[in-house]
């Protein structure tokens, strides 16, 4: 409030009795007008700072870009500081100017004056409430906007009210108001126009100019040069606002990524001294850094020969030991492709002014400003592309280049393109099994939220409880934290994870202990009674219930994943499989293991994680998500056998096998004790005949209909055009599904027709499962038909059939996510069949037609190579189309590249029959029907195993 001039007595008297005369107090006494000149002198620069701040934040509302700088962050912090100034002097001018003036008689101006204090203080105590004092949100998420917008109204409401409250004093000054809001003006408007040259831009491609440093990691850096180390080692000061993800995140696999792991420790070593061996340098290792070791490898220290020193103290060096710190993850600012070889764009982080400062009360500041300000935060660290499994493809699928492994590109380890191509991410076409919704992305499982009271936490799933996203990443890798002795909870969680992941299912057994024997099956509740003598033939189901992608993943030559099983005639055990050795904690190699014997061009195994050296898998046991595999024994019936005979069957995890652990612990190694966790157990009791009984046995809990489909699954995948015994028990299964009333048999049974070219029996099968009720998937209905007709040479009806597949956009789609043009092998099937069909218009009269259903040919291939560009059938189509339109260039290109991805088969042959002969196990394991026998002499453990989970 500011002078009024009106007549009238003052508050106080100058005598006694009613004529007294009181004495004049003036409105604003010199000591006051002092302060008023300091309150409207910080209200005009306030102005000046607050148009500035405007301005930025209306420039960053219309372009949705970041244009955050120090300098605003300073200027936000002298708008604060002067604020808090300018709120003391405003009470205590407003407080004195009100008793000075509370009985003028023109009490329009004292009323005006109440009014512009109101107001004055509404404005400060806005700009207060919004602070967010050490991350407490005084207003709430819900009031915040409104006080907000007070914040913003409320100064053109106090100079309002000022103008108001004094035209009934002294003239006003306006010459001086006008140059004030000229200068706010011409202030904000050149720093918003430097403001506007150089905004953060996110989802930007980083330069080549660093390329040749990074490759053959894909990675870049936003402005192609070196990120400093400081810029990637601040994990200390994430702690100071989040501290339950910087726990998990410490405890995590992603934390112990690089020279601080010793199993990486031990593999990147050997690459690099292979590296050297071979190319007299290291930097073909440098594919492994941009994942595992970003710290040394952004920050350009990757090559100093200190990693490469035997005797350097790893363990002290605050770059090997790093790992994947927060700011990697979150600095990423682009997704280049879904190549994998973290083929990323990373940029060094901005930050608020003192994020590096050791002085206590910067540090403080710059949380307030964090917290007060927190979109340059979120923006920075919180990008969209966090979201999505492209993120996570970055890392999580590789291909071995030519630049390592001296041979070709060949496919890596990939969770990235099962996901997709599976049903729970809603895009995979070729599915047994479909999720009531879309999984969209890997956070889903692998991120799952909890109760958390950290700075960024919220309600995130509108249940009403505060939470936050894991950042331990819980898996499957219990190894590592078992290496490095954290916390027993660590492991727990894990193993919680990959709790219900996998099922196993003693389904049957054939009688004569062949494949093509008389099966009785379901075992349980009904368990038939074993012959002494005879011979049998177990049948047991392995499935994955709750994966997104491939089980098992990841380094699959060193995941040990393994059935155990046991059978007993009473307390005597007669049958072995799956044992360890007691020496030195080995498992049996002759057991079934659900991994990938991956190989070398001489044919010895990959043992101790060298990517150089790998050539093909002699096997390959992964299974696909919600898919079976069935495993076969042989168990023969002592002729003495009394029973009941009892078979216990687990599906055993440990990472990582004795092997790989001989190399990390060198002479060191005695024994893999390593964690084991039991991922699922069944057990089925046997009578015996002219012996004991067996107890009442309860079915297993999941439909009898499943336990048929999921057998009649793992025999199809086993199956093949030279295999025709399993596919046609898998045709026997699906039959039995069907009986049951379910669509899934008809439809599954038009999957063996269509492998086996029995296309009219596929057809009919197609016609029953689409009429069923409830009829099966649709989307597999269309595609199934539609590869059907294609066969069958009837194109226009198959291309109709795929494109209903690719367009398709129902309300069941939408309201379950699904969308099946994210399958490559749609898109890819699509234009191969286009371009068949384009080959039937002949003649000169045709040619245009021909050229258009060409041209739509090239779309569709290259819709399916913005999904996966190393699609070696959609290169091959592509070549064959514009050779056809006569672009010689563009048909040469992708002929190359077509080569570049495709299997060399030849080369195949020659490193599987070396490795044949080396590793009988793993030969026998390699065949397309295999039988393991109970009963083999030599077998580990024969005596029977504990179960302690060591």
């Amino acid at each position: 409030m500011t002078p009024s001039t009106g007549s009238g007595p003052a508050a106080a008297s100058t005598g006694s009795g009613p004529a007294a005369r009181r004495r004049y107090v003036p409105a604003v006494g010199p000591r006051l007008k002092k302060v008023l000149v300091l309150v409207l002198g910080l209200f005009a620069i306030l102005s000046v700072n607050s148009v500035y701040l405007g301005a930025v934040t209306f420039l960053e509302w219309a372009t949705g870009n970041l244009y955050q700088t120090h300098f605003y962050f300073l200027m936000l912090l002298a708008h604060v500081g002067l604020g808090a100034v300018l709120a003391v002097l405003t009470v205590v001018f407003g407080v004195i100017h009100g008793l000075n003036t509370r009985h003028r008689p023109n009490r329009r101006a004292v009323r005006v004056g109440y009014a512009l204090f109101a107001a004055s203080l509404a404005l400060l105590g806005s700009g207060f409430l919004l602070l967010r004092p050490d991350g407490h949100d005084v207003v709430g998420a819900e009031r915040r906007a409104v006080v907000y917008w007070i914040h913003v109204a409320a100064p053109f409401v106090v100079a309002w009210l000022y103008v108001l409250h004094r035209l009934a004093g002294k003239r006003i000054r306006w010459n001086v108001g006008a140059r004030w809001a000229a200068v706010a003006v011409l202030f904000g408007g050149v720093m918003l126009a430097l403001h506007a040259q150089s905004p953060r831009v996110f989802g930007v491609r980083g330069p080549a100019s660093g390329e040749q440093y990074f490759f053959p990691s894909l990675a870049r850096t936003a402005t192609g040069n070196f990120i400093p180390a400081q810029a990637m080692l601040n994990d200390g000061y994430c702690l100071q606002c989040h501290e339950d993800v910087h726990r998990e995140w410490s405890h995590s696999v992603h934390r112990f990524s690089s020279f601080n792991n010793p199993v990486y420790l031990m593999s990147v070593k050997n690459t690099r001294k292979a590296m050297m061996a071979r190319h007299g340098n290291v930097s073909g290792s440098r594919w492994c850094a941009g994942c595992h070791d970003p710290v040394p490898f952004f920050s350009g220290a990757f090559d100093d020969p200190r990693f490469d020193d035997p005797d350097y103290d790893l363990a002290s060096d605050p770059l090997a030991q790093a790992g994947i710190t927060c700011t990697v993850c979150h600095a990423v600012t682009n997704v280049n492709s879904t190549k994998g070889n973290a083929d990323f764009t990373i940029e060094e982080s901005a930050h608020y002014p003192f994020a590096y400062s050791d002085n206590t009360v910067l540090q403080w500041l710059n949380r307030q400003m964090i917290f007060a300000k927190p979109a340059f935060h979120k923006k920075t660290f919180l990008k969209p592309l966090h979201k999505t499994a492209e993120f996570c493809s970055t890392c999580h699928k590789v291909h071995l280049p030519p630049e390592l492994n001296d041979y070709k590109w060949l496919r890596g380890q990939n969770h990235y393109d099962p996901f997709i191509l599976s049903g729970v991410s809603g895009h995979g076409i070729t599915s047994f099994y479909y999720p009531p919704v879309a999984t969209p992305s890997c956070n889903e499982c692998h991120m799952p939220l909890r109760p958390s009271a950290d700075a960024g936490s919220r309600d995130f799933d509108g249940s009403g409880r505060i939470t936050g996203h894991d950042h331990q990443f819980p898996a499957a890798n219990t190894g590592i934290p078992d290496l490095l002795d954290l916390p027993p909870w660590v492991i727990e969680k894990h193993q919680a994870f990959l709790d219900g992941v996998m099922r196993v299912d003693l389904f049957g057994v054939r009688e004569g202990g062949t494949i093509d024997g008389p099966l009785v099956a379901p075992l349980k509740p009904e368990v038939p009674a074993l012959a002494p003598g005879q011979t049998y033939l177990l049948e047991t189901v392995i499935r994955t219930v709750k994966m997104g992608h491939l089980f098992t993943q990841g380094t699959i030559d060193s995941n040990e994943v393994w059935l155990d099983v046991t059978v007993r005639d009473g307390e005597r055990v007669i049958g072995r499989s799956g044992g360890r050795r007691a020496a030195d904690g080995e498992v049996d190699p002759w057991s079934h293991f659900v991994n990938a014997f991956v190989i070398d061009r001489e044919g010895n195994r990959i043992d101790r994680r060298n990517p150089e050296d790998i050539f093909v898998p002699l096997y390959n046991n992964q299974i696909p998500p919600g898919a079976g595999q069935v495993v076969h024994y042989r168990m023969a019936v002592p002729p003495d056998a009394i029973g009941p005979i009892t078979v216990d069957v687990a599906l055993q995890y440990r990472k990582f096998d004795a092997q790989i652990m001989r190399h990390v612990e060198g002479d060191a190694f005695v024994r893999n004790d390593l964690v084991i966790t039991t991922l699922a157990t069944d057990r089925v009791v046997f009578p015996v005949q002219g012996g004991a009984t067996a107890p009442e046995q309860p079915a297993p809990s999941f439909p009898l209909w499943q336990r048929w489909n999921d057998y009649g699954i793992g025999l199809l995948l086993k199956g093949g055009d030279s295999h025709k015994g399993q596919a046609r028990q898998a045709e026997e299964a699906f039959a039995e599904v069907e009986a049951l009333g379910r669509p899934d048999g008809p439809l599954n049974l038009a999957r063996v027709y269509l492998q086996e070219g029995r296309l009219q029996e596929a057809a009919t099968a197609l016609e029953r499962a689409a009429q069923h009720d409830p009829p099966a998937y649709p989307w597999s209905v269309a595609w199934f038909s539609a590869l059907v007709s294609k066969q069958n040479g009837y194109l226009d009806d198959a291309i109709a059939g795929l494109l209903a597949v690719a367009t398709m956009d129902t309300e069941e789609t939408r309201t379950r996510g699904f969308d099946f043009s994210g399958d490559h092998r749609v898109l890819t099937e699509l234009g191969q069949t286009l371009f068949e069909r384009a080959k039937l218009e002949r003649g000169a009269e045709r040619a245009a037609e021909r050229e258009a259903i060409l041209r739509q040919a090239q779309a569709w291939l290259e819709r399916a190579l913005v999904l996966d560009s190393e699609n070696a059938d959609a290169h091959w189509n592509l070549a064959l189309v514009h050779e056809e339109l006569g672009e010689r260039e563009a048909a040469t290109r992708h002929r190359a590249l077509h080569a570049t991805y495709k299997p060399d088969d030849n080369a195949r042959d020659v490193a599987v029959a070396a490795a044949r002969r080396k590793y009988p196990a793993a030969d026998k394991a390699s065949e397309v029907v295999v039988i393991h026998d109970l009963q083999r002499e030599g077998a580990y453990d024969a005596a029977g195993s504990s179960t302690d989970g060591r």
